[in-house]
């Protein structure tokens, strides 16, 4: 029993929202692309698949990261109790775990078309090489923005069996929207992070942290207004663009403090809120 608890806290399965994260954007790229005319099993059959391969993609992404991280999270006072870092559980153990988690994913993989499967397998170099990139560039949320929300191309791909301008605008916008979100996110370890020498935009961009924050949000939204129109979605969509707006720019920006660890937590956590707020506006707005 203490193996299980130690592995559900090294994979991290009792803080959904990394995994929600990586869930919202597979939803919405389906749901742009799905017609709601057809069988909609497919559409729920689809959908389950896609929030399977994010718990687990999400799981053994966290493990990677926990082995490759182990000597800094050992001197972060937030990271210093994982189970690599403490020691609990073993480097090897961990990569094991790792490694059948990505066969279940892969397993779910296989149900989608070969164009789906080829560009899911050419984004696992992103997945798992993301977290050395805060040691050279303090741009690392940017690739993670750059793999969280590649899900959205798969899921249109898992429908039309190719990639076309809507979904590319919509993910270079849904990069922008994590891009802020971690940002806010780093605000949490800023001061450990500077002293043990690791990079970030929290750190890159903490003399000017709402001005960057408010142009990464706009950028999201403006794609998700190109997206509207493009898809000529009806007006219950836009009604939602203010219910989002507002999320973005008057709760997550004005009302943050990052100087509060536990404001930047909460702000964060808040994108599960937005995830599935843009999820019902697409709904809505193809009917």
């Amino acid at each position: 029993m203490n193996q299980l608890s130690l592995f559900i806290e090294l994979t991290r399965l009792r803080k959904p929202i990394g995994y929600m994260l990586l869930f919202w954007p597979c939803a919405w790229g389906l749901t742009i692309s799905y017609d709601f005319s057809d069988n909609l099993n497919i559409y729920f059959f689809y959908l389950i698949l896609f929030f399977l391969g994010s718990v687990l993609m999400r799981s053994a992404g966290c493990i990677v990261n926990d082995v490759l991280d182990k000597n800094f999270d050992k001197k972060v006072l937030r990271t210093k109790n994982r189970p690599i870092a403490s020691g609990k559980i073993s480097v090897k153990v961990g990569l094991i775990y790792a490694v059948i988690l990505c066969f279940a994913a892969f397993l779910i993989l296989i149900n989608f078309n070969y164009f789906t499967i080829i560009l899911a397998l050419g984004s696992m170099p992103l997945a798992f090489t993301y977290p050395l990139m805060k040691r050279f560039t303090y741009w690392p949320q940017l690739f993670l923005g750059i793999t969280f929300n590649y899900g959205l191309i798969l899921g249109w791909t898992s429908i039309f069996g190719e990639i076309s301008l809507i979904p590319v605008i919509f993910y270079l916008g849904a990069i922008f929207w994590t891009l802020a979100y971690d940002t806010i996110y780093g605000f949490q370890d800023i001061k450990d992070d500077e002293i043990i020498g690791l990079k970030s935009t929290s750190i890159k961009f903490k003399k000017i942290p709402y001005l960057f924050l408010t142009l990464c949000y706009l950028i999201f939204f403006i794609s998700l207004i190109t997206v509207g129109i493009l898809m000529s979605l009806n007006n219950l969509f836009y009604i939602f663009l203010l219910l989002i707006f507002f999320h973005l720019f008057l709760y997550q920006i004005r009302k943050l403090n990052i100087k509060d660890a536990k404001d930047c937590l909460l702000k964060f956590k808040s994108n599960n809120f937005l995830g599935i707020l843009i999820l019902i506006g697409i709904i809505f707005g193809k009917f």
